[in-house]
């Protein structure tokens, strides 16, 4: 490569320093990128790639302009990349050779503050890893929209990544030397942009954050995150409020894959909002709200005080409809206190956005009035310190214009009468262009030119324009020449210049004074930040518990109570989203009685009859009922579960190359692991990936497993007739079924759960809705009668291997017939070689890994099993 340029070497030197970010170069109006960053952004962003320099010398370049960078950088940040922005910090006029330039700030997906990439309703956290000696880790996470920052201290690996994933952070900040095989673990989890920070030492001057920290790993965890973000964003946290802890035990515990089974905030098919439980229960009207309860839905309380505590709230609101529906339209006034808050912090907030927080603090008395009308207690909880709205409400008023610009730099923002020497400004700009005017007016009598006018360019500044036409119009020595364009002429007097001057230095002063003035109403708000965090927590709960009030007189929800004695008695339950989707009236409901005696229920019945919906709802019931909200019932007593484990549906992972079944195993391994009595399981269909025999004797294993040491509340729907025997041999495990009927050759599910098992599974009709074609659905029916009539039907795996050690070849075959003796025949000699065979076939399957074969293999030794039987 030829010797670089001075511009060139000082882009080298700034970007060997943040090498796993993209460098945005400011040069003049342009963000530049070079080298592999230009090829890398072209393909991402879809531009232009070009160079700089010729022929083996050339630079891969490639630009945006500064004043539409935002766009293009938001557009990165989604698709998880950092940005670093490095800025001229000297001005070029007095700069000695190269402008000294600098990264101002480093953008990442954890760290973003505004664009397409913040959801108005939910958070964007940024978590710290910490790994300790003892095998434990920290876990750190802030979201910096907001300020929000909480730690925690996880015993073993799985249970941090579970809390990472239930975040849903986007980035995640380590050691240097964590690990590599913890990172790919976390990232077959969730897909997370990783960066580095080493710092663990507590920066004093944010030290009062963690003074309710008691622990020297909860201040490391937290510690490594705040390093990181002094590092990156060079500017004020001062937003940030006091890190408080929480414990995993303090929620109900569920994995990623139950939240996704029971598609508690987005639908399993199109990962949207709409067809999810938080659809449902989610009718806040501020973004505050919105982001509260997703947060409360992905972590329900375990503490029946604090749940019934919501509850009470919720009943109130429930018993005062008008002032329910009048507070809720003051709600609808409130603009994000979280995140204005923010911005205000960072500095990035505009004027606009302070008239927001004038509006929303306008509404808290009315709002407060309202709270104590309903439920005094709780308005004396939440409204404990607002003495400083009035305050903040004046200041603002007084300073702002109602309806104020986006920018911050081009005046209009400030108030007439706020400052006196703004407003002498402001009088000499007015009466200067009003002097304008009315010199163009005499100087059109006097010239008697109707078309002559005053204009003004940033080039030239003031001038007196006439067109070519009436040029003879003019005296001689009138007016002083000062540019010639093509159809007029445009001059200037001594005393246009004069008033010029003072104009635009009134002008200029002006906006520079304005901004100053805005930058110091900013700083006087920045003052309330931590009572407008505060009053922000207030008004999200307010919200959310109106909500679910709402939401709960609509669809004619009941409180739940909740039992002593792990006890569930449901009466009438039906699922909260299934049920918005179909005609009113449709939905079925269905009681859950799950009692002494009745800790498991095995539940059998026909393909799409609502087994699923029906383990569902439970759970669902059960959510909904610890985040505080009343449930969709006529009655519902339930106990209050520590964890619910889900296994529902079936999906390959391809991406860590598990099958289904692999993936059936480890999720039912982790209910099994995990469990305790105070949890509920729910188990669809287990063992339906493998052999019959396989899956049965699993399925069996299980069941036994969890009846006789988990203990836990349990739902297991199968189509395993055969093991509803258990019933007869479990104490604590009864048979429900989904009813179906047959009227004239048709099915009829009628979606009821009763108790007793089911007599069949209807698949084939199931087949028939599916419109195979009938010459399938036909054959299939006669070869289950001839299956269900043949006395070869083997009903368990037990009895299986009883009859093959006590059973001979030739008695084999009579398995085979209605009656007469077992005469050794030439058929006969045939049918005994074809099971000897059939034998050998089996043998081999038995002893084969064939999870662990490659596709080739399975090829071959199917091929194998072929060639043994023919």
């Amino acid at each position: 490569m030829a010797q670089q340029t001075p511009m060139m070497k000082q882009y080298l030197e700034i970007k060997a320093q943040y090498k796993d970010a993209f460098l945005f170069f400011r040069l003049g109006d342009f963000y530049e990128m070079f080298f592999e960053d230009a090829k890398l952004a072209a393909r991402e962003l879809e531009i232009t790639l070009t160079g700089r320099g010729q022929g083996e010398d050339r630079i891969p370049m490639c630009g945006v302009p500064y004043h539409s960078a935002d766009q293009y950088m938001s557009r990165l940040i989604e698709k998880g990349y950092k940005i670093a922005i490095c800025e001229q910090v000297e001005d070029p006029k007095q700069a000695k050779g190269v402008v000294k330039r600098e990264v101002v700030k480093l953008l990442t997906p954890g760290t973003v503050m505004n664009g397409n990439g913040i959801k108005e309703k939910e958070n964007n956290y940024l978590v710290a890893l910490t790994h300790f000696k003892d095998g434990s880790y920290g876990l750190a996470r802030t979201d910096l929209t907001t300020g929000e920052c909480a730690v925690t201290v996880a015993s073993e690996l799985e249970e941090a990544i579970q809390d990472i994933a239930s975040s849903g952070a986007k980035e995640l900040v380590v050691a240097s030397d964590l690990d590599e095989k913890v990172i790919v673990q976390i990232q077959e989890k969730k897909a997370l942009t990783l960066s580095i920070e080493d710092e663990l030492i507590l920066n004093e001057e944010y030290a009062s954050l963690c003074k309710e920290l008691k622990s020297d790993k909860l201040i490391d965890s937290f510690s490594r995150l705040l390093n990181y973000l002094i590092r990156t964003q060079k500017r004020s946290l001062s937003h940030l409020q006091e890190v408080t802890y929480y414990s995993t035990d303090s929620f109900m515990k569920m994995d990623t894959h139950t939240k996704r089974n029971l598609e508690l905030t987005e639908s399993l098919r199109e990962k949207k909002k709409a067809g999810s439980l938080l659809a449902v229960v989610d009718q806040t009207v501020t973004a505050m709200g919105g982001r509260l309860v997703k947060n409360w839905l992905e972590r329900p309380l375990i503490h029946k005080e604090v749940i019934e505590d919501r509850l009470e709230m919720v009943t109130s609101l429930l018993q005062s409809y008008f002032e329910r529906e009048e507070l809720r339209d003051e709600l609808r006034h409130v603009y994000d206190l979280e995140r204005l808050a923010g911005r205000i912090a960072y500095g990035s907030v505009n004027a606009r956005e302070l008239v927001q927080l004038k509006r929303s603090l306008q509404r808290i008395p009315s709002i407060k009035q309202l709270i104590q009308a309903i439920a005094p207690i709780f308005g004396e909880r939440w409204f404990k310190e607002d003495a400083f709205i009035d305050e903040l409400v004046d200041l603002l008023e007084h300073s702002l214009l109602e309806d104020p610009p986006i920018s911050v730099t081009d005046g209009g923002m400030i108030r007439a009468g706020f400052h006196e020497e703004l407003d002498t400004y402001r009088d000499a700009s007015k009466n200067g262009k009003q002097w304008i005017a009315e010199l163009e007016r005499k100087e059109r009598e006097a010239t008697g030119v109707k078309s002559l006018k005053i204009g003004f360019n940033k080039v030239f500044g003031y001038y007196i324009e006439v067109t070519r036409a009436n040029l003879h119009l003019l005296p001689e020595g009138r007016y002083e020449r000062k540019q010639t364009l093509t159809n007029a002429e445009r001059y200037v007097t001594p005393e246009l210049k004069e008033k010029e001057a003072l104009i635009l230095e009134a002008e200029e002063k002006m906006e520079q004074l304005e901004y100053d003035l805005f930058v110091t109403v900013r700083d006087e708000t920045k003052q309330y930040l931590a009572s407008i965090q505060e009053l922000a927590h207030a008004i999200s709960e307010i919200d959310v518990l109106a909500g679910f009030a709402s939401v709960s007189e609509q669809r004619h929800y009941v409180r739940p109570t909740f039992s002593n004695e792990r006890e569930i008695e449901i009466v009438g339950g039906r699922h909260p989203v299934v049920e918005t989707v179909i005609a009113k009236g449709q939905y079925v409901a269905n009681d859950v009685q799950m009692t002494k005696g009745r800790e498991m229920l095995l539940i059998t019945g026909p393909n799409m009859a609502g087994k699923s919906t029906y383990m569902r709802q439970l759970a669902l019931l059960a959510v909904m009922a610890q985040i505080g909200c009343y449930v969709p019932a006529e009655s519902a007593e339930l106990p209050i579960f520590d964890q619910v484990f889900t296994r529902i549906g079936a999906a390959d992972d391809l991406a860590s190359g598990q099958s289904t079944f692999m993936v059936e195993m480890l999720e039912t391994r982790y209910a099994l692991k995990k469990a305790t009595e105070n949890s509920l399981i729910l188990l669809d269909e287990i063992g339906r990936g493998t052999s019959t025999y396989d899956g049965m004797a699993l399925a069996q294993a299980i069941i036994e497993y969890i009846h006789n040491h988990v203990r836990a509340k349990t739902l297991f729907s199968t189509h395993y007739h055969e093991l509803t025997e258990l019933e007869g041999m479990l104490e604590d495990l009864k048979n429900v079924h989904v009813a179906a009927v047959e009227e004239h050759g048709s099915v009829v599910f009628l979606h009821k759960v009763v108790d007793g098992q089911a007599d069949r599974s209807y698949g084939i009709y199931v087949a028939e809705l599916a419109e195979l074609p009938k010459e399938v659905t036909d054959r299939a029916e006669a070869l289950l009668e001839q299956f269900e009539s043949s006395q070869a039907t083997i009903k368990g795996v037990k009895q299986h291997n009883e009859i093959r050690e006590k059973a001979t070849p030739i008695e084999q075959l009579s398995l085979f017939e209605e009656e007469g003796p077992a005469v050794v025949t030439k058929e006969k000699k045939k049918s005994v070689g074809t099971l000897e065979r059939e034998e050998k076939v089996i043998k081999k399957l038995v002893q084969k890994d064939v999870l662990n074969m490659t596709p080739i293999e399975a090829i071959q030794f199917v091929n194998e099993l072929q060639r043994l039987l023919k």
